[in-house]
């Protein structure tokens, strides 16, 4: 009887390709720090990237056709005081992007439709409550203005981000430094690694941890653990002896790893993306000048080896683009933006197909930038599945929301901490509320003008009002002692 030597996939002749250098994004001075984040994020419409920065932490926001040369007077995101470690649009809204630093806070942007024109300081809410750095943040993937931050505090929040609160933090379930932490499909769950080995999964509105591997990988490098779509948990890491390894774990039964595949004896630590509509994972190796792809399917051994995109250039970082963001017409099923010292460098994964027809077995319907549910109703208790979109006639973008803060106002929680204690802080609304609103009722261009124009003054005068408080306080202290 004739057996089958080799797997059946379509995916098995995917091959990368880089971009010509005109469609790359030179002269970027790619932030040196040493975590282990990506330093990239991408989305259809612009690509962040972490870059250093005297004084502070900064990060660049480059719309997607901004290639060549980008000048070193090039406006940059630059609100906080310490390194930036992490960043990520938000899924819902491609003009949003959240930022963790040393600084000990996350904050959350709202950029221009365009891009920047000048510098960016002033973040449309500021996050505080970790007590050490951020380096991990990620954004829900099916409820609006849900953010998740982990700190070198050992400690998770979950913040509502339209009011500027932290809704939900776990302090005792990681006794050492958070690695990774990631969401399921539907964001009822999260699954996190940890500089003590431990693998866990964690139901963060019971606050209660649902599964835990202790010992997932016997090295002492970072681990990374991500949820597939299966509800299974693919992880990265190091055996004893220093190899790079991949093992996927029954959430039900985390006794013994589904599979275990061992790799090269590199120390770069693995940034895995995977991609559930595919059920293709991608591994990047910081330090690696190549990107492995393997098929995740139900029959053992479940991880298979697919191929290996090779170059000269080692990656610094790495940024992968959301399905809606591909070119459909090409049979682009993955891209990826890889960060060199100096350079950004798009990489295209392609199926070779001879059709120009639609390919509907790449591309089933995706995930969409519509959030199923309020944060609200997430806080409640409430799960909602992705909203999918088809792809036949490509992704069109829709117009974006503007970022509301409401209930809580940010000036509370950023420019009166002197002054909170000693005088009542002046309640403004949030100029995006009013916006949308103004918008929602079909007033006219010039009235919203004259209106923006006052709160603009009205806020410059209430800070101006708060820094001569917080001088007469500190004349007061003096005549006192």
């Amino acid at each position: 009887m004739f057996k089958r030597v080799v797997r059946q996939s379509k995916f098995r002749h995917v091959f990368g390709q880089a971009a010509k250098n005109d469609q790359c994004y030179d002269d970027i001075r790619v932030s040196r720090v040493t975590w282990d984040s990506a330093l990239c994020t991408v989305n259809p419409t612009f690509v962040a990237i972490i870059v250093d920065a005297s004084g502070g932490g900064a990060f660049l926001v480059l719309p997607l056709n901004k290639t060549g040369r980008i000048d070193k007077s090039y406006p940059t995101v630059c609100g906080h005081t310490g390194p930036v470690l992490d960043i990520e649009w938000c899924p819902h809204n491609d003009q949003v992007i959240a930022s963790g630093s040393e600084d000990c806070t996350v904050m959350v942007w709202q950029i221009p439709e365009n891009g920047l024109v000048t510098p960016m300081a002033e973040p449309v809410v500021v996050l505080e409550g970790h007590s050490k750095r951020v380096g991990i943040i990620t954004w829900h993937p099916t409820a609006r203005n849900v953010l998740l931050s982990a700190g070198c505090d050992n400690q998770i929040i979950i913040w509502n981000v339209g009011t500027g609160q932290a809704m939900i933090s776990l302090e005792d379930m990681h006794p050492d430094v958070i690695y990774s932490a990631a969401w399921n499909r539907n964001g009822s769950l999260i699954c996190t690694s940890c500089k003590d080995k431990a693998i866990r999964v964690i139901d963060p509105r019971k606050e209660e941890i649902v599964a835990e591997k202790e010992r997932a990988h016997e090295g002492a490098r970072p681990m990374r653990a991500i949820f597939l779509s299966d509800g299974n948990v693919l992880t990265t890491g190091f055996s004893r002896l220093s190899e790079r390894q991949l093992a996927l774990w029954n959430v039900q039964n985390m006794e013994e790893p589904m599979n275990v595949t061992e790799m090269d004896p590199s120390n770069g630590v693995f940034l895995p993306f995977y991609d559930p509509d595919t059920s293709v994972v991608y591994l990047c190796g910081k330090g690696d000048s190549s990107i492995r792809y393997f098929e995740i399917t139900e029959e053992s051994p479940y991880i298979h080896y697919l191929s290996t995109y090779s170059s000269k250039e080692p990656q610094r970082g790495m940024g992968y683009m959301p399905k809606r963001g591909l070119d459909v017409n090409k049979c682009e099923i993955a891209r990826f933006f890889k960060l060199h010292e100096r350079k950004c460098e798009p990489v295209v994964m392609t199926v070779p197909r001879k059709s120009d027809l639609f390919q509907d077995d790449l591309y089933p319907d995706t995930a969409g930038p519509d959030p199923a549910l309020e944060a609200e109703e997430w806080f409640d208790g409430q799960d909602g599945e992705p909203i999918y979109i088809s792809l036949k006639n490509g992704y069109v973008p829709g117009k974006n929301r503007e970022l509301k803060v409401v209930k809580k106002n940010i000036l509370d929680s950023k420019g009166t901490k002197n002054a909170e204690n000693s005088s009542p802080a002046v309640k403004v609304a949030p100029i995006p509320s009013i916006v949308s609103i103004l918008f929602n009722t079909g007033s006219s261009r010039a009235k919203l003008d004259e209106i923006l124009k006052e709160i603009k003054s009205l806020r410059d005068l209430v800070s101006s009002q708060e820094k001569r408080i917080v001088k007469l306080e500190e004349q007061i202290s003096k005549i006192a002692i």
